[in-house]
C-alpha cells in the first residue's frame, strides 16, 4: 500500500510544523512559518531553544529514526516491537508508527495526517486499524502499559479504554522479568509523597479491578499500579517534554549522554527555585530506596501556561537494588554513577555548577533524608513490600554515607 508521507505536529489546538517522508528511509521535520514568525509561540521543547532563548529553526533529514524529540515520545522495547507487528511496519521505521499513535502522545502533541495530502488520511488509517485500540496511545518506556478510566459509583476500579484519547490514568502491568514491581512502585511513591515530593494520585489495585485486560495477564502476578496522568485535565491536554527530549538524545541513550548535574543546571536556568527544591528532594530519595533507574527519561518538564516550563511530579519511582543489587545510579551524579558518590559535598558542586545557592539544596537535602528515615521506621511494616525487597532496601540505606 501507498504510506503516509506527511504528517502535522500539532501542539495543542495549534499547527507547529510538519515531519514529511523522503526518499530513501529519510525524514525532515521543519516549523511552520507562522509558529516562527510568533514571539508568543508556546513552547515545543527546550531542545529547539538556543543559548539565547531564539529558536532553532534548522530542518535536518533523519534516516529510518524519527529526530530524538519525536522518536521519545513512541514506546520502547517490547511494546515498541510489538505495536509495529501489529501495524504490519518495522519498529525501526518510527514515521508510520508515529502515524498509527499520533492521536494521543504524552503531553499536547499530536501527530495527524497533513490535510493538504487527503490520501494519507487514509493510509493511516489502514495503520491504525491493525493495533488493538486499547493500545493505540504512546507513553513512553518498555513496561506494559494501559489508557483507562476511572470507573464510577460503589463498584470503583478502571476500565481499559477503548481510545486512549480523554483517559486520566495509566495502568501499569506485572512485569514478565520482576516479582512485585507494582507493589515496589506503589510503595515507594507513597514513600515520596510523605517525604515532600510532588506525586499524583496513585492506587494498588487487583487485577480483578481491572477491565479489559488481555486474557492470561493473570498469570504475571496479581496486582496492577495505576497512576493519574499529569499530562491531561478538564481544561484539555497539558504540554510535556521528557530530558532525552530537552537534550536531542535518543532512547537507547538515556542512560549515557547527561548527569543530573545537566538537569540541574537546565531546571536553574529555565525554571523556577520549587522546580530545583523537588529535584534536590527526588535525586536524594532515589538515592536512599536505590532506585538505578532515575534515567533521562524519568524526570521531565511541564508547560502549565504552554511557554515556561517547570520540573513535572514524580513518576516510575521505585527501587531496583531489590532485584539489580550490584547496580548504580542511572546517570553520574558528577563524575561517577556511585551511590557513594552521593554527598553533601557532591551537592555543593552541583549547585555551583548550576550557579545556584547551595544552602536551600542543601536543606532540601537533610530535610528529605531526615523524613525518609523517620517515615521508612513508621510505614515499612504497612506497605505492600515483601521482606525481601524491605531488607534490601535497607541493606542499601545502611550503606550509604547520608
Amino acid at each position: 500500500m501507498t504510506e503516509t508521507r506527511a504528517l502535522d505536529i500539532h501542539l495543542g489546538t495549534r499547527k507547529v510544523g510538519t515531519i514529511v517522508a523522503l526518499d530513501g528511509e529519510r525524514t525532515i521535520f521543519s516549523f511552520a512559518e507562522d509558529y516562527v514568525g510568533d514571539a508568543e509561540r508556546p513552547t515545543l521543547s527546550l531542545g529547539y531553544r538556543d543559548a539565547y532563548g531564539a529558536l532553532i529553526n534548522e530542518p535536518r533529514a533523519h534516516r529510518v529514526r524519527l529526530e530524538p524529540f519525536f522518536s521519545n515520545l513512541l514506546p520502547e522495547g517490547a511494546l515498541k516491537e510489538y505495536l509495529a507487528r501489529r501495524a504490519g511496519v518495522k519498529a525501526v521505521r518510527e514515521f508510520q508508527l508515529l502515524a498509527a499513535l499520533g492521536g494521543d502522545l504524552p503531553g499536547a502533541v499530536r501527530a495527524v495526517p497533513t490535510e493538504a495530502a487527503p490520501e494519507n488520511i487514509a493510509q493511516v488509517s489502514e495503520v491504525a486499524a491493525a493495533i488493538p485500540e486499547r493500545f493505540r496511545f504512546s507513553l513512553a518506556g518498555v513496561q506494559l502499559k494501559f489508557s483507562a478510566l476511572k470507573n464510577q459509583g460503589k463498584k470503583g476500579g478502571l476500565t481499559i479504554a477503548v481510545s486512549g484519547d480523554g483517559c486520566e490514568w495509566i495502568v501499569k502491568l506485572p512485569s514478565t522479568n520482576f516479582a512485585n514491581v507494582p507493589e515496589n512502585e506503589y510503595s515507594i511513591m507513597t514513600l515520596a509523597r510523605l517525604v515532600g515530593i510532588d506525586v499524583p494520585e496513585i492506587e494498588l489495585l487487583s487485577l480483578a479491578a481491572v477491565e479489559g485486560l488481555p486474557e492470561g495477564i493473570e498469570q504475571l502476578g496479581d496486582s496492577a499500579f495505576a497512576i493519574r496522568r499529569f499530562d491531561r485535565s478538564p481544561e484539555g491536554r497539558i504540554h510535556i517534554e521528557d530530558f532525552a527530549q530537552v537534550f536531542g538524545v535518543y532512547p537507547d541513550d538515556k542512560y549515557e549522554k547527561a548527569s543530573y548535574r545537566n538537569i540541574l543546571a537546565v531546571l536553574a536556568d529555565a525554571t523556577d527555585d520549587q522546580s530545583i527544591d523537588q529535584f534536590t528532594r527526588r535525586l536524594t530519595f532515589s538515592v536512599l530506596v536505590g532506585n538505578g533507574d532515575m534515567h533521562l527519561k524519568n524526570w521531565s518538564l511541564i508547560y502549565p501556561d504552554g511557554k515556561r516550563p517547570i520540573l513535572s511530579p514524580a513518576y516510575d519511582l521505585l527501587s531496583t537494588v531489590p532485584y539489580l543489587p550490584g547496580e548504580q545510579s542511572a546517570l553520574k551524579f558528577r563524575r561517577s554513577k556511585e551511590w557513594s558518590d552521593f554527598n553533601e559535598d557532591t551537592l555543593v558542586r552541583l549547585a555551583d555548577k548550576a550557579r545556584i545557592a547551595a544552602t536551600p539544596v542543601l536543606k532540601a537535602a537533610r530535610e528529605t533524608v531526615e523524613r525518609f528515615d523517620t517515615e521508612w521506621a513508621a510505614q515499612k511494616a504497612n506497605l505492600p513490600l515483601p521482606a525481601r525487597l524491605i531488607d534490601a532496601i535497607e541493606k542499601h540505606r545502611g550503606g550509604l554515607a547520608l
